[in-house]
Protein backbone atom coordinates (compact mmCIF):
# COMPACT_ATOMS: atom_id res chain seq x y z
CA UNK A 1 0.00 0.00 0.00
CA UNK A 2 1.30 3.45 -0.89
CA UNK A 3 1.58 5.71 2.14
CA UNK A 4 1.63 9.41 1.32
CA UNK A 5 3.59 11.72 3.62
CA UNK A 6 3.06 15.41 4.18
CA UNK A 7 5.99 17.61 3.22
CA UNK A 8 6.09 18.88 6.81
CA UNK A 9 6.69 15.28 8.00
CA UNK A 10 9.81 15.02 5.81
CA UNK A 11 11.45 18.22 7.09
CA UNK A 12 14.24 17.36 9.55
CA UNK A 13 14.60 13.74 8.43
CA UNK A 14 18.12 12.36 8.04
CA UNK A 15 19.28 11.82 4.45
CA UNK A 16 21.40 8.86 3.35
CA UNK A 17 22.75 7.86 -0.05
CA UNK A 18 21.72 4.57 -1.62
CA UNK A 19 25.17 3.24 -0.67
CA UNK A 20 24.46 3.85 3.04
CA UNK A 21 26.50 7.05 3.56
CA UNK A 22 25.06 9.75 5.81
CA UNK A 23 24.47 12.88 3.70
CA UNK A 24 22.61 15.42 5.84
CA UNK A 25 19.11 16.59 6.85
CA UNK A 26 16.12 17.80 4.85
CA UNK A 27 15.60 21.54 5.39
CA UNK A 28 12.85 22.35 2.93
CA UNK A 29 10.68 20.97 0.14
CA UNK A 30 10.26 23.08 -3.00
CA UNK A 31 6.80 22.81 -4.54
CA UNK A 32 5.61 23.67 -8.03
CA UNK A 33 1.89 23.35 -8.77
CA UNK A 34 1.31 21.28 -5.60
CA UNK A 35 4.01 18.74 -6.52
CA UNK A 36 7.43 18.34 -4.92
CA UNK A 37 10.00 19.55 -7.42
CA UNK A 38 13.12 19.37 -5.23
CA UNK A 39 14.45 19.12 -1.68
CA UNK A 40 16.92 21.45 0.04
CA UNK A 41 19.31 19.42 2.17
CA UNK A 42 21.79 20.75 4.74
CA UNK A 43 24.77 18.50 4.19
CA UNK A 44 27.07 17.06 6.82
CA UNK A 45 30.49 18.64 7.20
CA UNK A 46 32.29 15.52 5.95
CA UNK A 47 30.39 15.61 2.64
CA UNK A 48 30.71 19.40 2.32
CA UNK A 49 34.42 19.12 1.58
CA UNK A 50 33.62 17.08 -1.55
CA UNK A 51 31.11 19.70 -2.73
CA UNK A 52 33.45 22.68 -2.63
CA UNK A 53 32.59 23.55 0.98
CA UNK A 54 28.89 24.08 0.27
CA UNK A 55 26.57 24.02 3.27
CA UNK A 56 23.60 22.64 1.38
CA UNK A 57 22.35 21.21 -1.89
CA UNK A 58 19.07 21.18 -3.74
CA UNK A 59 18.28 17.65 -4.91
CA UNK A 60 15.63 17.20 -7.64
CA UNK A 61 12.85 14.91 -6.43
CA UNK A 62 13.63 12.44 -9.23
CA UNK A 63 16.85 11.48 -7.38
CA UNK A 64 14.99 10.58 -4.18
CA UNK A 65 14.75 6.80 -3.99
CA UNK A 66 12.61 6.47 -0.85
CA UNK A 67 11.10 8.46 2.00
CA UNK A 68 10.31 6.71 5.27
CA UNK A 69 12.05 6.99 8.62
CA UNK A 70 14.93 8.45 6.60
CA UNK A 71 15.28 9.86 3.08
CA UNK A 72 17.27 7.80 0.59
CA UNK A 73 18.88 9.57 -2.39
CA UNK A 74 20.85 8.32 -5.37
CA UNK A 75 24.58 8.83 -4.84
CA UNK A 76 25.16 8.83 -8.60
CA UNK A 77 23.24 12.13 -8.81
CA UNK A 78 25.82 13.95 -6.65
CA UNK A 79 28.86 15.76 -8.06
CA UNK A 80 31.29 14.10 -5.63
CA UNK A 81 34.61 15.45 -6.78
CA UNK A 82 37.02 17.59 -4.85
CA UNK A 83 37.16 21.03 -6.35
CA UNK A 84 37.70 24.57 -5.27
CA UNK A 85 37.52 25.40 -1.60
CA UNK A 86 35.12 28.33 -1.86
CA UNK A 87 32.23 28.18 0.57
CA UNK A 88 28.81 28.53 -0.99
CA UNK A 89 25.50 28.57 0.80
CA UNK A 90 23.65 26.08 -1.45
CA UNK A 91 24.45 24.17 -4.63
CA UNK A 92 21.47 23.70 -6.95
CA UNK A 93 21.71 20.28 -8.62
CA UNK A 94 18.64 20.94 -10.76
CA UNK A 95 20.85 22.85 -13.19
CA UNK A 96 23.76 20.36 -13.18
Amino acid sequence: MLKIKKVSEVIGKKVFTDTGDYFGEVEEGNLIENKVESWRIRISSSIGSFLGGAKGVIIPHQFVRAIGDVVLISKSSLPMEEGENSVEETIDLREA
